[in-house]
């Protein structure tokens, strides 16, 4: 089975051990002021513990106007919009072949619309801009009362060697941009990064926030996260989970049995990418699919490209049998030689298939971390329970062949992963704990006692909700009506709670606060550096500073309320990175081998038909048809 869902209703095991058990700062707080988004899975009424669930949308208003509705300055708004949020310079609305774009936009003959000038676009469109994402971010910040928030930390070394910080408030009614800064100074400094992040939460509001949730699993940062829990009681410090699939994944990588078959296979994908003859003649034989799945996460790469090679083993075989593979001047190398022996060998694809047993689970936990719909921090521990058990049958329960890719995944977990947040996430979870294979293990009830302890105000509360959690648990009164099937799986947990949970006031309030948090970090979005990098480079005067640190408040914000969940966003890349040692030999001179065409040449030869395949491969479902007569 795959891990299809952060959760199954039936699900035997829980969390298994092992295999046993059959001041300092350079920072910009951009636009003015403060900043969010927009995109909205859970609204939030002003009603304490009321929440409304809705899918999170394109949020850009203006992209809904229409260009015959729009007044001259809602059109200028729009053109401006996308400049700040693609980060394209302002001089590119100059061009002649822009002022073409935007007429052929308008179509038919009519007046072309005046594109804003270069005052326009850093004066009164930018102006009316940060107004509008000020008011934008002061309405999710008042969300903040009834779920809380998460800070999301997202670092990073620029090209200059300068140790930066892009900080980001999440919560169910969007991402927010925070602002940029540069630690360089003091990044390995504990106390003075404590300091930093004491500022960062005293901006947010320690009240509101639940979790500060970092990108580095490095000495300093855990010991800064401990004395930041030490020091405020309500404050989880956390590491983002897509991070620690990551190093689950790493660490898998380094196996030296997995190592050698990426090793294998690496070679087979940068011989062909290195020769645009051979690239071209293996599309042929894969319908123009490649071999290599570029992914937004790196240590990705490798498991989705063995996969899909396995995908495609009998086309690389017959590929490699072919005659035009015989009759190229490649076959006769020691290096197609030897990349032909191992499309050949079975112990090679023997040896694929057993890494995509033991990585592809785990790849699937990140797509869905990724791409998912919903607030995860409720899942994430049935989840990574999931992927395991997954893993074992993949291996048919032989605990000798999945003890290893286990013992991976318990380290990264109990050093790095888990918190007590996501025992009492899934203690929490209406679709989980009222599942025929809900388990509490002594790691769950620790958890939840703990979150209570921290997130409780005094002992009084601490013991109504103590009280309060076996009603739950039980699903005594209104719990009752909330535990039929359709309802704990088709509502959100934090709207289940909203709804269900009123007779339970104290615990309803904790709960909301736990379920409403993402188990993601900073890396979700995607997130350009670019322009932070620009906004933290001393030299400008103050006015100049004032209007970048604007444009990018502006930037950021517009992106965040713009991101769109679902099936759209995914771990995917667009395109194969170029230098990916995955198709790039920096042993090997990348030039054409005695007049061999090049890759360009190659492709120039298809004709491309309008639905995009290449001649003799049109799809008559999707080419225009005669209409029947």
């Amino acid at each position: 089975k795959e891990v299809g869902e952060l959760y199954h209703p039936n699900l035997p095991l829980k969390r298994l051990n092992g295999v046993t058990l059959n001041k300092v700062e350079a920072s910009q707080s951009a636009g003015s002021g403060s900043s969010k988004r927009v995109t909205d899975p859970v609204s939030v009424n002003n009603k304490r513990g009321s929440v409304h669930s809705s899918k999170r949308r394109m949020g850009s208003q203006a992209v809904a106007i229409g260009i015959d509705d729009s007044s001259p300055w809602e059109v200028q708004k729009c053109i401006a919009r996308f400049f700040y949020e693609t980060g394209i310079d302002f001089s590119a609305a100059r061009t002649p072949s822009f002022q073409r774009m935007i007429n052929a936009t308008v179509g038919c003959g009519r007046d072309g619309y005046q594109i804003p000038n270069f005052q326009a676009f850093k004066g009164c469109i930018l102006k009316s801009e940060v107004k509008e994402m000020q008011q934008y971010v002061k309405e999710i910040r008042h969300s903040w009362a009834s779920t809380g928030c998460s800070i999301l930390l997202d670092g990073w070394i620029d090209g200059k060697g300068r140790n930066l910080i892009n900080i980001l408030v999440d919560c169910p009614r969007g991402a927010i941009y925070l602002r940029s800064s540069d630690i360089s100074a003091f990044a390995s400094d504990v106390d003075a990064m404590q300091l930093f992040f004491d500022e960062v939460l005293e901006e947010v509001g320690i009240e509101s926030v639940v979790q500060i949730m970092t990108y580095s699993t490095s000495a300093c940062m855990e010991a800064v996260g401990k004395r930041l829990m030490d020091k405020h009681r309500t404050v989880f410090w956390t590491v983002s989970a897509s991070h620690c699939i990551e190093l689950m994944l790493d660490k898998i990588g380094m196996m030296d049995l997995i190592k050698g078959i990426l090793e294998n296979a690496r070679s087979i994908t940068k011989f062909i990418h290195s020769h645009a003859a051979v690239l071209k003649l293996m599309r042929n034989h894969t319908r123009g699919r490649d071999l290599v799945k570029p992914s937004k996460f790196m240590s990705a790469v490798p498991f989705l490209t063995v996969e899909n090679m396995v995908l495609e083993k009998e086309n690389l075989r017959k590929l490699f049998h072919s005659s035009e593979w015989n009759a190229s001047i490649w076959a006769s190398t020691s290096a197609g030689k030897r990349v032909a022996d191992l499309v050949a060998s079975r112990s090679f694809w023997t040896g694929a298939k057993m890494v995509v047993k033991a990585t592809i689970p785990l790849v699937h936990v990140l797509d869905l971390l990724i791409g998912g719909d919903k607030h995860q921090l409720g899942y994430i521990y049935e989840t990574i329970d999931q992927a395991k058990e997954t893993i074992k049958e993949e291996f048919e329960n032989k605990v000798s062949q999945y003890r290893q890719f286990w013992t991976a995944i318990d380290e990264i977990w109990n050093e790095h992963l888990h918190s007590h947040l996501h025992s009492a996430g899934y203690f929490l979870n209406p679709s989980l704990i009222y599942s025929s294979g809900f388990f509490t293990d002594p790691e769950v009830a620790s958890g939840l006692l703990c979150c209570i302890v921290r997130m409780a105000e005094n002992q009084d509360v601490q013991d109504l909700i103590t009280a309060q959690v076996d009603e739950f648990r039980v699903a005594k009164g209104a719990f009752g009506e909330g535990s039929a099937t359709n309802r704990r799986y088709n509502i959100p947990p934090a709207l289940w709670w909203s709804t269900f949970g009123g007779e339970c006031p104290e615990l309803q309030r904790l709960a909301i606060r736990i379920l409403s948090q993402t188990c993601t970090g900073a890396s979700k979005y995607d997130l350009e550096r670019r322009q932070a990098e620009e906004l933290l480079t001393k030299g400008r005067n103050p006015v100049a500073q004032q209007k970048l640190s604007d444009l990018t408040f502006v930037h950021y914000n517009l992106k965040l309320r713009n991101f769109e969940v679902g099936a759209s966003n995914n771990i995917l890349s667009d395109e194969i990175d170029p230098m990916s040692d995955w198709v790039v030999d920096a042993a090997q001179e990348m030039s054409s081998h005695d007049g061999e065409p090049t890759l360009m040449d190659l492709e120039c030869e298809d004709t491309i038909n309008p639905c995009g395949l290449p001649s003799g491969e049109v799809s008559h479902s999707c080419c225009p048809k005669e209409e029947l007569r």
